[in-house]
């Protein structure tokens, strides 16, 4: 009987190879044996579909003739029961399934694991992260901040590569030159392989005939370095700055990144939406009621503000381009205003208003 493979995976005919991907790590990951909801034939199903599905070629010969054009092969090896195993590993392709199965097993055959295509590992030094509080001022108009860091730094003896200058390298005896030692893992699945640096050379593949006397074969010293980092106009506050190759360094490898984390320090005068400032200025009921020139605060400094007759309390006033630079230029500052009613009049004045009956 013919097998709808298209149907056992959950995609149509039409299904692009990433959604069949997807749709098979799903499933894997859902029928797998180990798992709770484990159920031993329909991950059989599941990868004997996927292993027509996934390859291309093969997915051309199912769409023109069906599952009779394999015979029965594509299960893999489950014919023998589950116990067994032994096709297992002749069939699935562990490059695509290296994130479903590494997790279980403690290893990962996906592609970009850490190892380039000659077999030696690509490493890449740690990440360094740092906090910087600024002012509400600093973090419109930018600052140079200065930070002092202990970190791993290439050697300045041997200038990173471990051997004592005037000396050379030669090729490590523990992994040939390849920078790989290779381990064999017995699991359900069978015998998997995984790859790791070696560590004689650590993945570099040679060593030092002597080594330096500063750093110890290591090329890396623990040192101090001032980093003078420029914290761009409008910055806000939660936001990461990225400041490529001032990380740790790593022998044979590139250094890693400094993250910058800013905090910006609550303003008594001043708030923030996106790149306009708002901020409030208080007016006695005379300046409301009759108008007046102010001076109003400002992030540059001061500046003068015409009150209209007849401002009620709320009333917002802009100033054009004194706000937060963005990349189309500054932003807006709005001025809200607040008109205070007075708490203690004298009789007087309190005679007078009633005159003037104002409603």
């Amino acid at each position: 009987m013919s097998k709808d493979y298209y149907q056992t995976l959950g995609v149509g005919k039409g299904a692009s190879q990433d959604e069949i991907k997807r749709a098979f790590r799903k499933l894997a990951h859902q029928y797998h044996p180990d798992k709770p909801t484990g159920n031993e034939a329909k991950f059989k199903e599941a990868n004997e579909a996927y292993q027509v599905l996934g390859d291309e070629k093969k997915r051309a010969q199912y769409d023109q003739f069906g599952s009779a054009a394999f015979d029965g092969s594509a299960g893999g090896g489950y014919g023998q029961g589950f116990g067994g195993f032994s096709g297992f590993s002749q069939n699935i392709n562990m490059d695509d399934l290296g994130d479903i199965f590494g997790d279980m097993f403690g290893f990962s055959g996906r592609a970009g694991s850490g190892f380039a295509g000659g077999g030696r590992q690509t490493r890449r030094g740690h990440d360094i992260r740092v906090d910087a509080d600024l002012s509400f001022k600093e973090s419109v108009f930018g600052k140079e901040i200065e930070f002092s860091l202990t970190k791993p730094s290439a050697c300045a003896r041997c200038g990173g590569v471990g051997a004592e200058p005037g000396t050379k390298m030669k090729t490590c005896d523990d992994c040939q030159g390849s920078g790989v030692k290779v381990t064999t893992h017995r699991t359900m699945l069978g015998n998997l392989q995984q790859k790791t640096a070696c560590p004689t050379c650590a993945g570099e593949g040679e060593i030092p005939e002597t080594q330096c006397s500063e750093c110890a074969g290591s090329g890396l010293t623990n040192s101090q370095k001032t980093l003078n980092v420029n914290i761009p106009a409008g910055v806000d506050d939660g936001v990461t700055l990225r400041v490529r190759g001032q990380g740790e360094a790593v022998k044979g490898g590139p250094d890693g990144d400094l993250f910058v984390r800013i905090h910006v320090k609550p303003d008594p005068d001043f708030q923030r939406q996106d790149h306009t400032i708002i901020s409030q200025v208080d007016l006695g009921f005379t300046q409301a009621a009759l108008g007046d020139k102010i001076e109003v605060k400002t992030i540059d400094g001061s500046g003068e503000l015409k009150i209209p007759a007849g401002t009620q309390s709320g009333t917002q006033f802009r100033l054009k381009g004194k706000g937060v630079p963005g990349r189309h230029g500054r932003g807006d500052q709005i001025i809200i205003a607040n008109v205070v009613t007075p708490k203690k009049l004298s009789r007087e004045q309190k005679k007078l208003l009633e005159q003037l009956d104002l409603r």
